[in-house]
């Protein structure tokens, strides 16, 4: 006994008592990529958002002096063909190009959130959910999107006018059509989830079916659909980049960056800065995004922040305590 005694007092166990959030920051600090982007998409919103106040150039006042002009004081990214700023619409276009990728995402988050969950906790839906998402992912996405911007343009457009009638129809269109990997990703994180003792003992003791999806089924999903959030708006970016480049985006009168690298391509021998710097910035934004989103995948992965606590967790015991007395 005094062997054993003598054992628990020298014996020193140092735990240290870190939330879940905690863990996740730390694991997200060592991914070299994900802070990286996380500095390269702040800068990039907070330059489109405080931007226009700074330079102080109308994107859409008209120069014809100043045509085609390369980088000067005056136009920092030269000017277009009839004398545009061109820094000013890529701040005006950044706009536009971020807030459709939240909006869009934020649309397929809430739709393959709310399919994911109802297939994998109620099994009667399970069924006609999933075949309904084998038919969506079987769709041709950009022809889908191309008839549907062609059909309900017009009527939108004398609607809610050009510019707020074809914000909402790209996305929407782009949200629709974009939750489908979210659901299924939801599904299977629900189906394994709702086999837990903790949510067989809700059921025991008659807890409302609601109350266990948002108290015990949701919270245990974040890291998914954290994740899905960010690769979301690099898909809806990229997608309304698409549309635009092809025409059948926002007007001419209305900059985005896949309208200027559209307008661009005309004069690509002129001046081919009007093309290289949307490209440039709507690549700097999806990776940007993209390394944010392995950053969380990595950071949000249970496997990883616990085998990273038990190497914290040290129990030291003086030499010669449980040998022979």
């Amino acid at each position: 006994m005094n062997a054993r005694a003598a054992s628990m007092d020298f014996a020193v166990i140092e735990t240290e008592h870190r939330s879940l959030w905690t863990d996740v920051w730390r694991q997200f600090r060592k991914h070299k990529g994900a802070l990286v982007g996380v500095f390269v998409f702040a800068f990039i919103t907070i330059a489109v958002s405080v931007g226009p106040l700074i330079h102080g150039v109308d994107p859409h006042a008209i120069d014809f002096k100043a045509r085609n002009l390369g980088p000067h004081w005056a136009h920092p990214l030269g000017t277009d063909n009839i004398g545009h700023d061109t820094l000013a619409q890529m701040l005006a276009g950044g706009q536009v190009s971020l807030a459709v990728g939240l909006s869009a995402a934020l649309i397929a988050l809430f739709l393959g959130t709310l399919i994911g969950v109802l297939a994998g906790f109620v099994k009667s839906l399970d069924g006609p959910l999933m075949r309904l998402t084998d038919v969506f992912l079987s769709l041709p996405l950009l022809p889908l999107l191309l008839v549907s911007i062609m059909l309900f343009r017009d009527p939108l457009r004398s609607i809610f006018g050009p510019e707020k009638g074809i914000f909402l129809l790209i996305v929407s269109l782009i949200g629709v059509t974009s939750w489908m990997h979210t659901a299924r990703i939801v599904r299977g994180d629900v189906l394994s989830i709702k086999e837990r003792e903790f949510v067989i003992a809700a059921h025991s003791i008659g807890t409302r079916r609601h109350r266990i999806v948002f108290r015990h089924i949701l919270p245990n999903i974040l890291s998914p659909i954290m994740v899905s959030a960010t690769l979301g708006i690099a898909n809806a970016i990229i997608t309304e980049s698409a549309l635009s480049f092809l025409g059948l985006g926002f007007p001419p009168d209305f900059p985005t960056w896949g309208r200027l690298l559209f307008d661009g391509t005309n004069f690509i021998q002129i001046t081919p800065s009007r093309v290289i710097w949307p490209g440039v910035f709507i690549a700097l934004t999806v990776l940007s995004v993209n390394y944010i989103g392995d950053g969380l995948r990595d950071s949000l992965d249970p496997r990883t922040w616990r085998a990273r606590t038990a190497k914290k967790d040290q129990v030291m015991v003086p030499e010669g305590v449980g040998t022979s007395a």
